[in-house]
């Protein structure tokens, strides 16, 4: 069985048996379902507790002899497997997949997870879990979807707000879900229930967005209000704010580039997306002439130069120009505060 990490924390079963893993790329998620499913094991019986936390070196033997133990102190408990790097590699996976064959009687299992990706979701120990456990997935709430993430979170303490306001607190949020779960719970002290105005939310909502040059790439095919242009210009303001250095981001853009070019049979340079994705990245590369993508890559050999020093423009400029080249929108607004 496969649920979405929002769907266990607001409608949970009445009670839990087997094995359950916690995955996926978004920490608060992640983190409220782990939490949740404690309290859960707590109330059903499942006092005793041991955590296994497969760092480096760890001996997978130790979790054979767990599952074969009897429980000293209660007639039900639970085991914790924490697995912080995904990789639990050789002995692991095979201790993993015995595991699964012969789960311990009276003895609930929770196994935790960073994301996986394709390549770890076909190894033998993931295919395991997955035919025996309940997966629950935290996925990451990309920007379209986050104005509905935050509606629901207001509205489990009484409060709303209008499609503009939950656009802007979107936007002082984004990348950023666990300041945003405090921003909302500061909403529910200083607002009383009902509906939040957009003056309210600007004079009491501080600016918690956090992006990295991934996100960037991905937000260059999201369609949002107020424009794609205006949120790659946010992105690329918070980025250079928090110190990010423009090599990596132009790294990142110009690989874009590449697999774009690769997609439309032009070169073989860029990485090959996973299976998963390549639908998405054909129906991307289609946006673009291939002479757009060429000069698109001569603005990245360009922006190299710039970063380097051989050119004196400002790079800052230029990225946001890369950008939205890549995402298919004009670039005329010049950002003077990036000089």
């Amino acid at each position: 069985m496969r649920l979405p990490a929002e769907q266990f924390v607001e409608r949970p079963p009445k009670s839990l048996s087997g094995i359950y893993v916690i995955y996926g790329a978004e920490p608060l998620a992640a983190l409220e379902a782990a939490d949740l499913f404690r309290e859960l094991a707590r109330a059903g019986g499942f006092i005793e507790r041991e955590v296994f936390t497969a760092e480096a070196n760890f001996d997978w033997g130790r979790l054979a002899a767990a599952g074969s133990a009897l429980s000293l102190f209660a007639t039900q408990r639970m085991i914790e497997i924490r697995l912080p790097t995904g990789k639990p590699g050789r002995e692991g996976s095979a201790a993993i997949e015995n595991y699964c064959q012969r789960p311990p009687e009276d003895t609930l299992t929770l196994v935790t997870l960073p994301d996986i990706d394709w390549q770890g979701k076909q190894t033998k120990w993931f295919t395991a879990l997955e035919k025996t456990a309940t997966m629950i997935e935290a996925a990451a709430v990309e920007r379209p979807q986050l104005p509905r993430w935050l509606a629901g979170r207001l509205s489990r303490q009484q409060q709303s707000c209008n499609a503009a306001a939950l656009e802007f607190l979107a936007d002082r949020v984004e990348g950023n879900l666990l300041a945003a779960r405090q921003e909302i719970q500061k909403l529910a002290l200083l607002c009383p229930p009902g509906e939040i105005s957009l003056a309210v939310l600007e004079a009491s909502v501080a600016n918690v967005s956090r992006f990295n040059p991934f996100q960037l790439v991905s937000a260059l095919y999201d369609d949002v209000e107020g424009g794609k242009a205006a949120r790659i210009a946010r992105m690329l303001d918070g980025l250079k704010a928090e110190g990010e250095a423009p090599p990596l981001i132009l790294w990142v853009l110009a690989n874009e580039v590449r697999t774009l070019l690769r997609a439309r049979g032009a070169t073989r340079a860029g990485r090959p997306p996973p299976p998963s994705k390549a639908r998405e990245l054909e129906a991307n590369a289609k946006r673009h002439s291939v002479k757009g993508l060429a000069r698109l890559n001569q603005l990245a050999a360009r922006i190299d130069r710039m970063v380097k020093g051989l050119d004196g423009d400002d790079p800052w400029q230029h990225l946001f120009q890369l950008a939205c080249g890549i995402a298919g929108v004009k670039s005329t607004v010049a950002r003077a505060e990036w000089a």
